[in-house]
């Protein structure tokens, strides 16, 4: 498979936090997505942009918070994580990012 310009679209960054490097121990990676991408769309960019297999894509959405910025109310991002599982043998270095 070759990259098209639509799976940077889906992708956005890795993640990397302890609870996403605890997920790597289990041959998981964590990245941040658009909000409306599916999970056989993440399947398929993560496929053609890294060369590997994925075995399963889990997904969460965190909803921004509401905070306070110079007396004036604002909202962060909703932001969306997929936890992709990788197949027996594949693995992605995210340190070296996209």
């Amino acid at each position: 498979m070759s990259a098209k310009a639509e799976h940077y679209d889906v992708i956005r960054k890795p993640v990397v936090t302890e609870k996403a490097t605890m997920a790597s121990e289990n041959g998981a990676v964590v990245f941040e997505v658009a909000i409306a991408s599916s999970k056989p769309q993440i399947k398929e960019a993560v496929e053609s942009l890294f060369g590997v297999k994925v075995k399963a894509v889990n997904t969460t959405i965190t909803k921004g918070k509401n905070k306070r910025f110079r007396g004036t109310m604002g909202t962060r991002k909703d932001v969306k994580k997929a936890y992709v599982t990788l197949e027996e043998g594949n693995t992605i270095d995210v340190s070296t990012g996209l």
